[in-house]
């Protein structure tokens, strides 16, 4: 009968860590990403008195500053709840710190990742409903 390691190895625990850290900060570093060009695309096309960016309309480029952010934070809040399914706690290991880390780390992913969303859509139907260049 052959005895197989129960524990994880280099690799499968690199890439779970990688993936609970962007379940964790995927959403923030996305939305600051679409505050920086949504908002910015915007201000700068009216300052600049431009109607292109990159032979784009500025409201395709606003909307890409949108849907691409949401994407990327929906994709981190499925990592989060990816690494909390993961981390579930058998009954005889309530104490073990490292999974109840990693537990609370990706709670906190899934929390903060719909608050991101929910920033992203919100501001992004702001910045395109609202007249730019007032």
């Amino acid at each position: 009968m052959a005895v197989t390691s129960a524990a994880p190895g280099h690799r499968a625990r690199l890439t779970g860590g990688l993936l609970a850290w962007y379940g964790v900060l995927g959403g923030a570093v996305a939305w600051a990403a679409h505050l920086f060009v949504g908002w910015g695309v915007d201000e700068l096309t009216c300052a600049a008195g431009i109607d292109r960016v990159a032979g784009l309309p500025p409201r395709a480029v606003i909307g890409l500053a949108v849907v691409v952010p949401a994407l990327v934070t929906v994709g981190a809040l499925l990592a989060a709840v990816l690494t909390w399914r993961r981390t579930a706690l058998p009954r005889h290991a309530d104490d073990d710190p490292p999974y109840a880390r990693a537990r609370l780390l990706a709670l906190v992913g899934i929390f903060g990742n719909l608050l991101f969303l929910a920033i992203i859509v919100l501001g992004g139907i702001a910045v395109l409903v609202l007249p730019s260049c007032r």
